[in-house]
């Protein structure tokens, strides 16, 4: 399992902003080159066939345009990964999550079932196609949604229609809600609105441990699910709570003699339809840990009488951070490794043991890390940001890119397959490579790298919100493209989109210095601690 969620409800963040982030990772052994993309109206497929499943379907004729950060190699599918479009409705998927058995039993997944021989042979079985998953979700949902909410509800049409293969979590959000939603076994699936003044983690484990069928079933104010959740749950002896259990030991679970379900409405998906093992609380739960000791720190976390511990199996979905949140926090969680405790593999703390024992948030395998922003105080034509970082999270920072563009910078959007410093992601993994080896004599090179790319990224957005206010460009909200006058009395009809763009480069160009000096300094101190060093200096010490 990969990839690390962290979401921040719109009163938990500093700026009354939505935030959505998510480590994408690959698996064991595998390193996925990230690209930076826009995607245009007419680029979007009208018939779409998944490469890994060969599912096919036909897609609206009216897609709106939006930007992604998908895989540059195609041999699994286009994997979007992370986007956000021109409504201002961004989405993250996926978060690897897993069921347990007797959900994958009663729904099973929807596989690709291969031809078992050629047509007209004996025997002759066609291709069965499998369902949607992590390859197709953002292209088959974000282009044709205008709110979070729509993109649930047409992300649930799909999981009940076409099933799905694997067990996810995607996240929807707009500039008011955050949605989660997780997929229960082959076609059903269950959402949850972050409350507005909270965070959520989630570390490639079922997250979402309260739910409400009443509200799901009625208001829908915060909860949303399968059309036949409650049946599903009933019929397959789902639900393992010891509530449920009449005073004779029989269940109450199941339908009643009028034929409706007699089943309470609140219950803990983690404990129905979830999954809990030993390796959970080696690789997954201790990133939940480290993420709630970082943002509610005045609580015990590390002492003997802790009411969680790294293998806690009860960490909160979500809860109420003790201050604001903000995009340094993000950004330091999605590429920690357990700093200040005896779990860092970059420590002195604790043991040799220790220092390995559990799988860090910021691992080798990262592709990229994209957090987007949604800011209620921006016009909509420049409300969305997309924080990026590309490659291991200890060893960079993410830098801010306006998501309503046309296109996008060639350093971010030009990854090549094969290792190449012209651009942003492989740059990124050399200087990580380098600096893994030599931590102590390369940290102060990373952090002052750290410091400047977010100190400029906060002031090119906030000088760019300032000019996009002032009314001197084209937002398209008239459509007439004249703007209202600038300082001089001139015109400028330039469209947002077009100057967003150019800011973009700006962020861009200043990553490419930035990062090139990085990695000639880190070769260089790498190149000083070489172990076949040697100076006729050396002879005489």
């Amino acid at each position: 399992m990969s990839c690390t969620t962290l979401l921040v409800g719109k009163n938990a963040s500093y700026d009354g902003s939505t935030i959505i982030a998510r480590d994408d990772d690959s698996g064991s052994g595998r390193y996925d080159p990230k690209r930076f993309v826009a995607v245009a109206p007419a680029d979007q497929p009208r018939h779409y066939r998944s490469v890994l499943s060969h599912v096919e379907i036909d897609l609206p004729d009216d897609p709106c345009r939006y930007s992604i950060v998908p895989n540059v190699l195609p041999n699994r599918g286009v994997l979007a990964e992370a986007g956000a479009n021109e409504y201002n409705v961004a989405m993250s998927a996926t978060e690897t999550i897993a069921v347990n058995e007797r959900v994958a039993a009663a729904d099973p997944f929807v596989e690709l079932v291969p031809a078992t021989s050629e047509p007209g042979d004996a025997g002759y079985e066609p291709e069965q196609p499998g369902g949607i998953g992590e390859e197709d979700i953002i292209t088959l949902v974000i282009p044709y949604v205008k709110t979070a909410r729509e993109g649930v509800r047409r992300l649930g049409e799909l999981l009940e229609t076409y099933g799905t293969y694997e067990s996810n979590g995607i996240i929807i959000s707009d500039v008011d809600e955050i949605w989660y939603v997780e997929t229960i076994g082959g076609h059903h699936w269950i959402a949850r609105r972050v409350p507005d003044d909270c965070y959520a983690t989630i570390p490639n484990q079922l997250g979402i441990d309260d739910f409400d069928l009443t509200d799901a079933f009625g208001e829908q104010r915060e909860y949303l699910c399968s059309a036949d959740l409650r049946e599903f749950i009933a019929e397959h002896h789902l639900d393992r709570t010891m509530r449920t259990m009449a005073g004779n030991g029989s269940s109450r679970i199941g339908f009643a003699a009028d034929g409706s379900v007699s089943q309470s409405d609140r219950f803990n998906p983690r404990t129905v339809f979830g999954d809990s093992t030993p390796k959970d609380h080696i690789y997954n739960t201790p990133r939940a840990w480290y993420m709630q000791r970082h943002l509610n720190p005045s609580e015990d976390w590390d002492s003997p009488a802790a009411r969680y511990t790294p293998i806690s199996d009860d960490i909160p979905w979500c809860r109420v951070p003790e201050n604001k949140v903000t995009i340094e926090d993000v950004d330091f969680l999605l590429g920690s490794h357990f700093e200040d405790t005896p779990y860092d593999p970059y420590g002195t703390l604790g043991t040799p043991e220790s220092r390995h024992r559990y799988r860090p948030i910021g691992v080798n395998r990262t592709g990229h890390m994209v957090a987007i922003q949604l800011r209620p105080y921006a016009p909509a034509c420049s409300r969305a940001v997309m924080w990026i970082s590309y490659g291991s999270g200890p060893f960079t920072t993410a830098a801010p890119f306006y998501a309503n563009v046309t296109d996008t910078p060639a350093y971010l959007r030009d990854t090549t397959p094969q290792v190449s410093t012209d651009n942003l992601y492989w740059t990124n993994r050399l200087i990580a490579v380098i600096a893994d080896a030599h931590w102590f004599e390369t940290n102060r090179l990373i952090g002052g790298y750290v410091e400047k790319v977010r100190t400029f990224g906060h002031r090119l957005v906030e000088e760019t919100d300032a000019a996009i206010e002032s009314g001197r460009f084209d937002d398209g909200a008239d459509g007439n493209g004249d703007g209202r006058l600038d300082g001089d009395g001139s015109l400028d009809g330039r469209p947002v989109t077009a100057v967003l763009g150019e800011v973009n480069d700006r962020m861009a160009e200043f990553l490419r210095e930035r990062a090139t000096t990085l990695l000639d300094r880190v070769l260089y101190e790498g190149s000083n601690h070489m172990r076949n060093s040697f100076a006729m200096s050396d002879r005489w010490n």
